[in-house]
């Protein structure tokens, strides 16, 4: 157990788990990032963005330094909680919630990526579907949203079949290149129908304390 309880919460499936991102953790996914296995053709990610650093040894600085900024910037309105993904144990990748304007409005935002050499297997739905269910399940939100560029196909493809409904479009910069994403949002209402009940977690109540809220 970790003094800071959001490196405590859990969140398991029949295929993966989702923990805290612990330095342990964060260590063992480093080869990951330095290998340039969380990027992806076309680039998913708009910027700035640690991951398109193109020096190794500097990406994994600024990556491991955006998630340590993130745990020192916590109120009850905004916070990040970083998840690292296991794959049979094995650290694939990270799924990010992001509570925005959560005290008003109890929205939040998911991010996520997987190593290269693990997607087309159906694992990214399995990822986005524990992060709704911590987010709708565990912080009670009262909705969910997520982001994609329009040529990023496997995400909008998740975000479809999980039952979001589009919610217009916006412009982002990918590499310094103005391009077009699509934005997506769920309800609480909508994600009940298909809660699943082979989900599990731990630790939540600690964390959502942590995060200004009452469990």
């Amino acid at each position: 157990m970790h003094s800071y309880p959001p490196l405590n919460v859990s969140v398991s499936t029949p295929r993966l788990e989702l923990r805290g991102a612990t330095d342990d953790l964060l260590e063992e996914l480093v080869p990951v990032v330095r290998a340039g296995l969380a990027d992806a053709d076309p680039p998913p990610f708009d910027d700035p963005m640690s991951l398109y650093e193109p020096d190794p040894d500097l990406r994994v600085q600024k990556w491991l330094q955006g998630i340590w900024r993130g745990r020192g910037s916590v109120t009850s309105d905004f916070w990040r909680l970083n998840l690292v993904v296991l794959i049979d144990g094995r650290p694939s990748g990270m799924q990010d919630i992001i509570g925005t304007s959560f005290d008003a409005f109890g929205t939040a935002v998911t991010f996520s990526w997987l190593s290269a050499e693990l997607r087309g297997r159906g694992l990214g739905r399995e990822m986005r579907d524990a992060a709704l269910h911590l987010c709708f399940e565990g912080f009670e939100a009262a909705e969910a949203s997520s982001e994609a560029f329009l040529d990023n196909v496997g995400s909008n493809r998740v975000s479809q079949a999980l039952g979001y409904a589009r919610n217009g479009t916006t412009w982002a910069t990918r590499r310094g290149h103005p391009e077009q994403m699509q934005r997506w949002r769920i309800t609480r209402e909508k994600w009940l129908p298909a809660r699943r009940d082979d989900i599990t977690m731990t630790g939540v109540d600690a964390c959502r304390e942590t995060f200004g809220q009452s469990p």
